[in-house]
């Protein structure tokens, strides 16, 4: 079985300052699948350089191997804290470890955690109609179970 800790070096000697590395699975058949993203969008050109540079520097003569590079796709939940910080103020949806799901603008997304803000319409009572409230959650990492970006056609 090729050894996924070589593959993720090799996948991170391609990768330019603001591109990260989200995944890297080796399955027992050798099937590789590389995750990786950028904060400015991940090009198909360099998903197939950072292939190139796997597959060149892996030797099929040792061991066969089928390899994957792509990003991880925008319906995928996030798996690195870097996902959050290129997600700042955009829409996404988090579950936590208590099941609590939530859905709202990611405010700030620093080292320790993440501040969700979410609007809900709420009636108060002497209004006739339900006013909107905003409200602010505050998160550490270790406390979401799965969170994803929310996609919106405007």
């Amino acid at each position: 079985m090729i050894n996924k800790e070589i593959v993720i070096k090799l996948a991170e000697e391609k990768l330019d300052e603001k591109m990260f590395l989200v995944d890297v699975t080796v399955s027992k058949s050798n099937v590789i699948n590389v995750f990786v993203d950028s904060f400015d969008g991940i090009t198909i050109d360099k998903c197939i350089e950072i292939s190139r540079h796997i597959e060149h520097n892996l030797d099929r003569e040792d061991e066969d191997f089928e390899l994957q590079v792509s990003s991880p796709g925008i319906t995928e939940n996030f798996r690195v804290k870097q996902q959050y910080f290129k997600y700042k103020e955009r829409e996404i949806e988090l579950v936590t470890n208590e099941d609590q799901k939530l859905k709202g603008l990611l405010k700030e997304a620093v080292e320790e955690g993440i501040i969700l803000e979410t609007v809900s319409n709420v009636k108060i009572e002497g209004q006739k109609r339900k006013q909107p409230v905003i409200k602010e959650y505050k998160f550490k990492y270790d406390e979401i179970k799965n969170a994803k970006a929310v996609i919106t056609f405007k």
